[in-house]
């Protein structure tokens, strides 16, 4: 430490030294002139050159970097004055150096190429962390002072047991293993997008081998990180102990929640697609997540159900082993009408309703006498259960309606017969 702060001591010496000489005083008043210049020059011209960047008609990953080079015009100008000013500096040699100069143009040409590709990114805190992080290393090695900065940052640091934990160390986990993940994550998300095309796979079968596929890579990749950096495994047995004691009083759901993912997935009671009822809510399954379920309804509102309640709770699934579905109209007749011609006329109009299977012939009854009508149920089957129940429960219902008004059938309503009694009778 003490070899340090010493370093350090001799670094503050030489640096007032080196600013006060003529030289570098001439090399900083030029960087500050040319930053000005490109910062004017790039609020007149940046707007024009966005708009008409936005015209291009190209893919919207290179528009993206397109953009991002339009947005940082002022460093671009900035090093393109910097390289013609180390030219003419070099060719007429003024001020006999020009290493301030250069090193400007070295660390910002790396600042605008980190920046744009970090754009790409589309967490922009992820991308600003990357950038100065990658910039940070830059500059440390034009500047020379890595060893030293390492050493620095070594030196920051406290022992757990017999493992020392510093800053150097965190530093290199955070980089070395935040990339193995990104790389693992990028990974597992090709590769599930390529299960999700295949045919010969059921959709929850894509589901389960998709999610299984990153499971294993993201572990795999922090086990590798950590390996890696030297890092030895069993000091996190505390820690193991201390997330199993959460997992019992704090995680139970969380935790339920995936087995239940996993086992619905596994058992393939629901996949995406199906049309289910849950309770009150009557939808078709948009995804499955590791935590819930999404069930969009017909009125556009999506549930997010957890998994546990597709495991405890009676769920109706409408297309388990097939589409087709089902359903019952009862209605009412007349007791002048003649029920046989009844039934042919109910037939008749359900075959000619759109979205009723005519392969499954419907099929009418006469169920009972009621008080004011003759009862009947109209059975039909639909394939399509996930366009709802009730429109086409109503279109058969409006079919019905013409088709008797046309064949002169009446629909009774009920009649009530009141007898008034004077006191006396």
């Amino acid at each position: 430490m003490e070899a340090l702060i010493a370093r350090l001591t001799e670094w503050g010496t030489l640096a007032i030294a080196y600013v006060s000489e003529p030289s570098t005083v001439y090399q900083f008043g030029m960087i500050v002139v040319f930053y000005v210049i490109a910062l004017v020059l790039s609020w007149r011209i940046e707007p024009k050159l966005e708009a008409r960047a936005r015209l291009l008609k190209v893919d919207k990953s290179l528009l993206r970097v397109v953009i991002a080079f339009m947005r940082r015009l002022e460093w671009v100008m900035f090093v393109a004055l910097l390289a013609v000013g180390v030219f003419l500096m070099r060719t007429f040699e003024w001020p006999g150096t020009d290493y301030l100069v250069f090193t400007a143009l070295v660390l910002s040409l790396a600042w605008l190429v980190i920046s744009v590709l970090s754009h790409t990114i589309r967490s922009r805190a992820i991308g600003r962390i990357i950038a100065i992080g990658g910039w940070s290393y830059v500059a440390l090695v034009v500047l020379g002072v890595t060893e030293e900065a390492a050493v620095l940052l070594d030196a920051a640091g406290f022992a757990v047991g017999k493992f020392r934990i510093s800053m150097l160390l965190v530093l290199k986990l955070v980089v070395f293993l935040g990339a193995l993940l990104w790389i693992a994550v990028s990974f597992g998300t090709f590769l599930d997008s390529r299960l999700q095309r295949s045919e010969e796979l059921t959709p929850s079968l894509r589901v389960l081998i998709g999610k299984i596929l990153k499971i294993v890579l993201i572990i795999v990749a922090a086990l590798v990180g950590m390996s890696g950096l030297g890092i030895d495994l069993t000091v996190f047995t505390v820690l193991s102990g201390a997330i199993g004691v959460g997992i019992g009083f704090g995680l139970q759901k969380v935790v339920s929640n995936f087995i239940s993912g996993i086992i619905i997935l596994m058992d393939q009671s629901i996949k995406p697609g199906d049309t289910i009822t849950l309770g009150d809510t009557f939808g078709w399954i948009r995804e499955l997540r590791a935590r819930f379920v999404s069930v969009v309804t017909r009125d556009g509102r999506e549930y997010l159900i957890p998994n546990e309640d597709f495991i405890t709770r009676e769920v109706v699934n409408w297309s388990f082993s097939d589409d087709l579905v089902r359903l019952d109209v009862p209605f009412g007749v007349a007791y002048d009408s003649d029920p046989h011609r009844v039934t042919e006329l109910a037939i008749e109009a359900a075959i000619k309703c759109p979205r009723v299977v005519s392969s499954n012939k419907p099929v009418c009854w006469l169920t009972g006498f009621g008080d004011s009508s003759l009862d009947f149920v109209l059975r039909f089957w639909i394939d399509d259960p996930r366009n709802g129940l009730t429109n086409i429960r109503g279109i058969v219902l409006l079919a019905l309606w013409d088709t008797f008004k046309e064949n002169g059938i009446k629909i009774p309503y009920p009649h009530r017969e009141v007898i008034m009694r004077q006191p006396g009778q």
